[in-house]
C-alpha cells in the first residue's frame, strides 16, 4: 500500500475515517447514487470541520502535534457527552 494511503488509514492521522468509510460504503451499497449517501457526506463534512476546527485552536495555543491521537479525541469526544457532529 502506498504511504499517503497508509497514512490516510491511520486513525491517529485522519480523525474522521469511520465517516469516511460509512460514505464509501454508502456510494458502494447504493450504485453510486449520490442522492442517496447525502446524510453520511454531510457528517463527514462537519466531521472535517470539528477536527479542523480543534486542531486550529491547539496550533494558536502551541500544543503539539495540532492534531490530537485517536486517544485523546476518545477522551475530547467523551468529555463533551456526545457526537459534536
Amino acid at each position: 500500500m502506498p504511504m499517503v494511503a497508509r497514512r490516510l488509514r491511520d486513525p491517529d492521522i485522519n480523525p474522521c475515517l469511520l465517516e469516511s468509510d460509512a460514505s464509501t460504503r454508502c456510494m458502494d451499497e447504493n450504485n453510486y447514487d449520490r442522492e442517496m449517501c447525502s446524510n453520511y457526506f454531510l457528517k463527514y463534512k462537519n466531521c472535517r470541520k470539528f477536527w479542523n476546527s480543534v486542531m486550529v485552536q491547539r496550533r494558536q495555543n502551541g500544543v503539539k502535534p495540532p492534531m490530537p491521537t485517536a486517544a485523546e479525541r476518545n477522551e475530547i469526544l467523551g468529555a463533551m457527552g456526545k457526537m459534536p457532529y
